[in-house]
């Protein structure tokens, strides 16, 4: 028996990193998720960026531009001419629709026909 305590002995310490908590839904407002979508529909813009400026995961945000554009509330035009994309955010509940170009702010009918809205804003542009 004193021959079995004189063998080496192995422990093992184990370790837990704690669980990460899963961030709890924030209810917004329509008027808020408009908000956040129109910016992170605008030309150029980083979806992710705009998601973590709001507080909110990136995969969120992915979804609700996913669920914008299969709607139909949000459609993606064609590039023009001078090779320039728009993306038109079409008013769901208004009947206007403003447009900031620069340090102009155009407020149209939601139902403006696309062609000449987008011949105003280039002349907004060029002006």
């Amino acid at each position: 028996m004193s021959e079995d305590m004189n063998h080496d002995r192995t422990f093992e310490i184990l370790t837990a990193e704690p669980v990460r908590r899963r961030r709890t839904p924030k209810l917004r407002s329509d008027e808020e998720k408009a908000l956040i979508l129109e910016q992170a529909l605008a030309p150029g813009a980083n979806v992710s960026a705009v998601a973590r400026a709001h507080g909110m995961d990136p995969s969120q945000l992915f979804g609700w531009r996913r669920a914008a554009l299969a709607s139909g509330s949000v459609q993606r035009l064609k590039a023009t001419v001078n090779d320039e994309a728009f993306t038109r955010f079409e008013a769901v509940r208004t009947d206007t629709v403003e447009i900031q170009v620069g340090d102009t702010t155009l407020r149209v009918s939601a139902s403006i026909d696309p062609t000449l809205l987008s011949g105003i804003v280039r002349a907004v542009r060029q002006a």
